[in-house]
């Protein structure tokens, strides 16, 4: 097998495998280099998000929310069940098979596509050359005309909580619980911490969750947020803003965690500790010191807006560059860089990158947020159509949130939508769509909706910019 290609991936995770197949499409000879490696000694391909993140802690959330509607909201709908009872095994079951069946998945397009796996722990020199180290510490050498790096982003550790076996996990650690414990501590309330503290809540567990900020999910439109932290609250998660942890121990089989809030020290006794404080890029060991590509203030590999580091033909793309942390982000990365490296013209459009946490209600969010529209002094309107004006919400007892929509006031071109509420991951879909392609608040208000939908939502809330929703009030007059 030469060890000459014209593009060498490193990272198989959504980034990385979707770069490597598309390049493969293209006809370039390819390559993927992953470390990542099963308790058999095989490669695992998918990254973090297929075995770690995105896809078994979104199997979790969606085992529990049944659980917990079967446990409590099943009587609203004239049935019965009693003695509702989880299991904890086997549900880690199902979510570790829907894991292997996507892993095993890709592995399978690698060899329908013609990309190469090559397993083992990645290291650029200088030249566009890759080193590869496999687990039995044998070093191979390989050349390239292109290289992508993709190897993505670990858990954040902080001193005053140290990751432990048992006691204090990480993101990984509290998807691998064997029961549900008596009460839980995460430390933390963004997507991570507000998805995983709903995946235990649900089942039982007692769930306080310590932010440091003093603003709940500052990143999101402070509407939607206010409303989401109001029905976490409902849900029994116990949110502390403003809660800076100091020091944890662990005695007797609990975890005493010490913090600081606007009264002064406090402590708080769980059974379980989560930390989940973001994500750091992974860049340990990866470039040699000859290699040209340069890392930021932050530690995030440089890029241009077209993924290229420092170094021509050298890109990275993912979590490893700067922009949100999503799986979706580095797809689109992945495949604008292959395009690009054939002769394409590809751009990513990152003015609207969706953003979702899985919580329930979800919420979802593309473009501007209100305060960010004050902030540059764009003027703006708002159009809103809360969930509990829909026919389709109230028949699946999902009546909590709305659909906000902000759209420039001389224009009307769509600046930001806002979702918390059934399907919201969903629903973004439409407003991402409707953006790309420049869209006024009328074009989505002269669209026709099916009924009954959540979807009618959407159309109400664009309906509502310019006062002309006609199933919720109208906050400015008609013309």
């Amino acid at each position: 097998m030469s060890n000459k290609y014209d593009v060498i991936v490193i990272g198989a995770g959504p980034g990385g495998y979707v770069a490597a197949i598309r390049a493969a499409q293209l006809g370039l000879k390819t390559a993927c280099v992953e470390k990542w490696t099963s308790d058999n000694g095989k490669v695992v391909l998918g990254g973090t998000c297929l075995n770690v993140g995105c896809i078994p802690s979104k199997a979790l959330l969606e085992s529990s929310h049944k659980y917990e509607e079967a446990k409590h909201d099943f009587d609203i709908h004239g049935i019965s069940a009693d003695d509702v009872e989880i299991d904890v095994p086997k549900m880690m079951g199902r979510k570790e098979t829907i894991v292997k069946n996507l892993t095993g998945g890709v592995g399978m397009l690698f060899k329908a596509n013609g990309v190469t796996s090559i397993h083992g722990t990645a290291k650029v020199l200088a030249g566009k050359k890759v080193e590869v180290t496999d687990n039995d510490g044998k070093v191979s050498s390989y050349e390239a005309e292109n290289v992508i790096i993709a190897t993505g982003s670990k858990p954040i550790e902080i001193p005053p909580a140290p990751i432990t076996e048992v006691y204090i996990v990480d993101s990984t650690g509290a998807l691998e619980f064997t029961e549900v414990p008596k009460r839980v501590g995460v430390i933390g309330a963004g997507v991570i911490g507000l998805e995983l503290g709903s995946v235990w809540a649900r089942l039982g567990s007692e769930v306080t969750v310590l932010e440091a900020q003093d603003t709940f999910l500052s990143a999101v439109d402070q509407q939607i947020a206010k409303e989401a932290l109001k029905q976490f609250k409902k849900q029994g998660l116990d949110i502390r803003l403003k809660s800076m942890v100091q020091g944890t121990d662990v005695k007797r089989g609990l975890v005493n965690v010490q913090y600081k809030d606007a009264k002064g020290d406090q402590e708080l006794k769980v059974d379980k500790l989560i930390v989940g404080v973001g994500r750091a890029p992974v860049t340990d060991g990866l470039l040699s010191p000859d290699s040209g590509i340069n890392l930021d203030e932050r530690g995030f590999i440089y890029v241009d807006d077209h993924c290229q580091t420092d170094v021509p033909g050298v890109y990275a793309i993912g979590d490893v560059v700067r922009g949100p942390m999503l799986a979706h982000k580095g797809s689109e990365e992945g495949v604008m860089v292959a395009e690009r490296i054939a002769g394409q013209k590809t751009q990513v459009n990152y003015d609207i990158i969706p953003g979702v946490i899985y919580t329930h209600p979800e919420l979802a969010w593309c473009g501007q947020n209100e305060e960010q529209l004050k902030a540059d002094g764009v003027p703006y309107n708002v159009g809103i159509a809360p969930f509990a004006a829909s026919g389709r919400a109230m028949a699946t007892n999902a009546t909590a949130g709305m659909v906000k929509i902000l759209a420039h006031e001389e224009t009307d071109r769509i600046l930001g939508v806002h979702i918390i509420g059934p399907s919201a991951s969903e629903l973004i879909a439409q407003a991402v769509i409707a953006m790309e392609f420049g869209s006024s608040s009328e074009d989505l208000g002269l669209t026709m909706f099916a009924h009954p939908t959540l979807s009618e939502s959407v159309h109400e809330a664009a309906l509502a910019v310019s006062g002309h929703a006609i199933h919720v009030a109208n906050r400015k007059k008609r013309k």
